[in-house]
């Protein structure tokens, strides 16, 4: 009966849109849908059931010859998969705005506006340059509009964003961004555009999870996470930011956060200038800038998280001593032709007005880390502050500027420090669409390919885990998908190590079907803590870890998952 429910709907479509029935192709609850038919908004849109519901749960995207083409957003009704098909080299099915009847752009891809949902984008190249090669100022690839809504985007990327990729007004949402790309986000005249995920202005919407793991930030001018109100977890591990104007963090009262295993290069270049401090993007008490910016908490956000705390008088050291935050294993280098730059800025006083150009931490944030007994939570170590990663020769071109590399993000930061209002934006190989093509797509494979290769060694192997720092899908083959994200936990586990017996080292797998504090660790026969494995907070998922047990004696030794009331213990031998 569903087969011929599907059928029908797709049948509906084509008698709608006088249509061949080669444009759509249905089985179950998969819609495939083809580039060459109406616009991607008229077929997502139109395709409900009797019950207002979506008609299928997953649309399938297949044409790689041309791009698709939206003329209004897309809204969708229930949970739904917009899965792109890619070709044999990896390149993914391509989205783009086209023009209206009145020549203006539409701004926003997806809209997500209904409480509860979950939608999931994977293997889509979003490009926000129009079928006449304009932007739309202010564009949206996804609009989250509603309360507790899960966002989840795998192997996506956002091409040309002028205003933020993912912006939210909603509370309580989930947003798990892996494997993606985000490059040459620039909006000109307007250097506080382009953000990557960021709560749009005026709502103040809490957030339950952000996790963004494995993914490259490219040229692009603003911030990479914004959670200026109360933001539960945050797990920002291997990601690469290169190139940009302001920090790549706002996230000072994070309660949970994790920032490890990242590369930040020739990031927060803009600076912040003696005139905008002291509140120019700080929030709860001034310090200057810095890449690592974290604040005490305040009561707004004390009272979300903990609000039988939030009355009495020590609110405020009972609010930090909950609060778990790790840096651990960054890699921050600035360009010596950014710093050069910065020194001659300052010694010739283009506008009376001189920086303050980035540290890694800045004093307040220093202390915090460095204050055991009011922040026992908060541990930073094994960061790599000013080694150069050794990327390729054409990054150069991204500070000078020329060509498709457009005015170059040092003289980009000339003229708004002079209060000019440039016409061109900067980046790396921007793409353009020229007049009157048709079948156009987007550069494939990447053209930073190779220069994302860098050589350090050091970088290379100093991960936590093993991996390249930053993002390791650049070593991992080029024309290869990106690996999937993490499985869906079912329930609360804790797996038989493998090998076992083992040495040194064996590999421990836990499933968490819900968020929260958990400790991992291992003890010996005598019931003895000899290893703590991981402890602090973590979204659902299922997390896989390699425990090396060198410097320890050979036997048997117990190891413990725990989290809240539920606790699994299993044995392990090590045998040398």
């Amino acid at each position: 009966m569903k087969t011929l429910l599907v059928h029908a709907a797709v049948i509906s479509l084509i008698v709608l849109f006088g249509l061949s029935s080669e444009t759509f192709a249905a089985g179950n609850d998969t819609l495939v849908v083809y580039a060459n038919g109406p616009t991607l908004d008229q077929v997502i849109n139109s395709d409900t059931t009797a019950s207002g519901q979506q008609a299928h749960s997953v649309y399938e995207f297949v044409s790689l010859d041309t791009t698709y083409i939206f003329l209004a957003s897309i809204t969708p009704r229930s949970n739904v998969t917009f899965l792109g098909v890619l070709g044999t080299n990896g390149r993914p099915p391509c989205i783009q705005p086209g023009v209206l009847n009145d020549g203006s752009i539409p701004k926003i891809l997806f809209n997500l506006n209904r409480r509860g949902i979950t939608a999931t984008f994977q293997n889509l190249y979003f490009e926000d340059l129009s079928t006449n090669g304009s932007n739309a100022a202010g564009s949206r690839d996804v609009l989250v509009a509603a309360d507790s809504v899960k966002l989840h985007m795998n192997n996506v990327i956002s091409d040309e964003n002028t205003g933020t990729v993912v912006g939210y007004t909603g509370n309580w949402d989930d947003f798990y961004i892996t494997n993606c790309d985000f490059r040459n986000g620039v909006n000109p005249p307007t250097w506080t555009d382009t953000e990557i995920l960021a709560p749009l202005w005026p709502a103040v919407p809490a957030v339950d999870t952000i996790s963004m793991k494995y993914n490259t930030l490219f040229c692009d001018n603003a911030y990479v996470v914004v959670a200026k109100y109360p933001v539960r977890y945050i797990d920002f591990s291997h990601n690469s930011i290169v190139f940009s104007f302001l920090q790549p963090f706002f996230i000072f009262a994070a309660l949970h956060a994790k920032i490890d295993n990242n590369i930040l290069y020739g990031a927060f270049v803009g600076g912040e200038t003696k005139a905008e401090y002291p509140w120019w993007d700080e929030m709860f008490s001034p310090a200057p800038p810095s890449i690592i910016d974290f604040d005490t908490m305040n009561v707004a956000s004390d009272k979300v998280f903990d609000p039988a705390d939030s009355g009495k008088s020590n609110w405020r050291m009972l609010a930090e001593g909950k609060r778990t935050v790790e840096v651990e294993n960054n890699d921050f280098f600035e360009p010596q032709a950014i710093t050069n730059f910065w020194t001659a800025w300052d010694d010739t006083a283009k506008t009376g007005d001189s920086l303050y150009t980035p540290p890694w931490m800045n004093a307040r944030t220093t202390h915090m880390f460095n204050d055991p007994t009011d922040w026992p939570g908060f541990k930073a170590s094994g960061n790599m502050i000013g080694v150069d990663p050794g990327y390729g020769p054409s990054f150069a071109n991204v500070l000078q500027g020329g060509g498709n590399y457009g005015v170059g993000l040092l003289p980009y930061f000339t003229m708004i420090r002079t209060a000019q209002s440039p016409t061109i934006g900067w980046g790396y190989q921007i793409q353009s669409i020229p007049t009157g093509s048709s079948n156009w797509t987007p550069y494939w494979p990447l053209p930073e390919a190779a220069d994302m290769q860098y050589t350090n060694a050091a970088v290379k192997n100093g991960s936590t885990d093993g991996k390249p720092v930053g993002d390791p899908y650049w070593f991992n083959g080029l024309s290869a998908v990106k690996p999937l994200p993490a499985q869906v936990a079912t329930r609360f586990n804790l797996s038989n190590n493998y090998p076992n017996p083992f040495n040194p080292s064996t590999v421990i797998k836990v499933s968490l079907k819900q968020a929260g504090i958990i400790s991992l660790k291992v003890y010996n026969v005598l019931g003895q803590l000899v290893k703590v494995v991981d402890q602090g907070y973590k979204a659902p998922g299922v997390y896989s870890y390699d425990v090396n047990m060198n410097n320890f004696a050979s036997g048997v030794y117990f190891y413990t998952l725990q989290q809240g009331a539920n606790i699994m213990t299993k044995k392990m031998m090590l045998l040398k």
